[in-house]
């Protein structure tokens, strides 16, 4: 059965990174030349520089919080720690777009904060200057706030792992502590901090609802506008294809910046010693972990929780229950599909590295692509080949039975359940091979010895001792689909909403007391992959005694 797995591991391969392949298909097609004209005359430069000062500006951000926070987190005591360990993981299940939606309604001329300032002051409209947080600057700080625990879970167990010889022997050569964090605990976290800030960048240049709502073009909403409002499909595809290079782009500067540098820790594995915070660096440390909690979870979660109870906020009426079972059928239906097809490939790539067969490791390497491309970038490269399918599925079926089915898998879900796979596998198959990881090769042996074959031996062993990783690559996926906002909005079929396109429509329409309440629902299931981490976070301490 080795044949048939591995040959199985690299079709779905192949079908969950054809998306992307897709894509790339149209980099060099004709016919788009009057679309590139009006875009290079109109808004491309627009797209180039506001996509690389997004990335900047949140680069910076999330790196400067994230370590931040992993710093005083992991290597201070002060009152609260433990819990600040997993509460500044909150605002993980804040979608950005939804972030965008709560202090725009609280900072606004007519919100509570400027109102609250003119009627204490005395002022009128042209008294006094105010930020605007539908900006550049605003995107910028609202990214940072729900993407620095990219960082912060990376750089705190970076930290974790780091032995406690090497920040003693700073410390008795005569560095501060404040210098021993940044000339010996910061070069050795580098690795965490560029991956974390290379999974919030991504994030930044995936998003479609917080740039939109801003008017921020960027080369997201180009993909939108070329796909809808000039109706080229291949210049789509073309400005998708420029995302994803500005996405490998990112990942290759930082590789290469590194050179030959290495990050070993040859000091031994005692962990450094907690500095022990009292008096006011103590308050000081609370109100540093206390900020962007605050700022990225607890104030936007009370602004809508208050709009949603309000007068003007829809509550969670039989429209909201219609929402809610559209966004539960896609999540469920592309989560299940996820964790089976993800159960698949781990399983052929673990064979496939004892068998010393790297077409399986391959495989594995390739089905996880789709998560480091935006979902804007997905939809289009979905959209192209299927809606061509759909077409001769169409024409075949009229031939054959004289009547015209329409839209076949565009016209339903089953594309955007694809679209969904396509990008959010990884999530589920870092899950799965993680778990298999922990599952001995003397199991497989004992199966083999019985007469178990592989089909068996995943059947009777492995899924039964993966009973957890599965569930927990399910709930991911389940999360993550929810949160999905590009894809959805590009592929939904007609007169289909979800929580999550209903909450972008109804605040582009700036009503935003009514996108309160499917707002809310999206922040509270996001809530249930923190759960996890918090267990594991605790687990993880009580392992170690500390």
């Amino acid at each position: 059965m080795r044949l048939p797995l591995t040959a199985l591991c690299t079709l779905i391969a192949l079908l969950v990174a054809m998306p992307v392949f897709s894509v790339g298909a149209n980099l060099l097609a004709g016919g788009t030349g009057e679309t590139w004209r009006h875009l290079v005359d109109t808004v491309l430069l627009e797209y180039i520089s506001n996509s690389v000062l997004l990335c900047l500006g949140v680069g910076l951000g999330v790196a400067s919080v994230g370590t931040g926070a992993a710093w005083l987190a992991v290597l201070h005591e002060f009152p609260g720690r433990r819990q600040f360990e997993w509460l500044l993981l909150l605002p993980m299940a804040m979608p950005a777009y939804v972030l965008a939606y709560a202090y725009t309604d609280f900072l606004q001329f007519v919100g509570p904060v400027q109102t609250g300032l003119r009627e204490y002051f005395g002022w009128s409209r042209g008294d006094y200057w105010f930020p605007d947080v539908r900006s550049l600057g605003g995107a910028i700080v609202l990214f940072t706030c729900v993407l620095y625990p990219y960082v912060y879970l990376l750089v705190r167990t970076a930290f974790l792992e780091r032995a406690g010889g090497m920040i003693e022997a700073a410390q008795v050569l005569g560095l501060s502590p404040a210098r021993a964090f940044f000339k010996v605990s910061i070069p050795l976290a580098r690795p965490a901090i560029a991956a974390g800030m290379a999974l919030a960048l991504m994030e930044t240049l995936a998003d479609y609802g917080t740039v939109a709502y801003f008017a921020l073009p960027t080369f997201t909403t180009g993909i939108y506008r070329a796909w809808f409002s000039l109706g080229d499909r291949v210049a789509a595809a073309q400005l998708a294809g420029c995302l994803l290079g500005f996405v490998l782009l990112l990942l290759v500067l930082e590789q290469a910046s590194r050179g030959q540098a290495r990050y070993h820790d040859t000091s031994g594995r005692r962990r450094a010693v907690r500095q022990q915070l009292q008096g006011l660096p103590a308050v000081l440390a609370v109100l540093g972990c206390l900020l962007p909690i605050g700022i990225g979870f607890l104030l936007p979660a009370g602004l809508l929780l208050r709009l949603a109870l309000g007068e003007e906020g829809s509550a969670f009426g039989p429209r909201f229950l219609d929402l809610a079972r559209n966004s539960l059928t896609l999540a469920l239906s592309a989560a299940l599909v996820a964790a089976g097809l993800a159960l698949l490939v781990a399983y052929g790539a673990r064979y496939g590295t004892r068998n010393r067969q790297p077409l399986a490791r391959w495989a594995a390497r390739l089905a996880g692509l789709g998560y480091a491309v935006p979902g804007s970038v997905i939809a289009v490269g979905v959209l192209i080949p299927v809606t061509r399918l759909d077409h001769v599925l169409a024409g075949w079926w009229q031939q054959s039975f004289g009547t015209h089915p329409g839209l076949i898998l565009t016209g339903g879900i089953a594309a955007l359940v694809y679209a969904y796979v396509a990008r959010f596998l990884s999530v589920a198959l870092q899950s799965l091979e993680s778990g298999m990881s922990r599952i001995t090769v003397s199991m497989d042996d004992a199966s083999r010895s019985l007469g178990c074959g592989q089909g068996e031996t995943l059947w009777r062993v492995h899924l039964p001792l993966l009973r957890g990783s599965l569930l927990t690559a399910t709930l991911l996926v389940f999360v993550d689909v929810m949160k999905e906002l590009p894809a959805t909005l590009v592929m939904r079929p007609f007169n289909f909403d979800t929580l999550a396109t209903q909450t972008y429509t109804l605040a582009a329409d700036e009503r935003l007391a009514e996108a309160s309440s499917p707002a809310l629902a999206i922040v509270v299931v996001g809530i249930l992959p923190i759960i996890l981490l918090a267990r594991q976070i605790a687990r993880g301490r009580a392992a170690a005694g500390c």
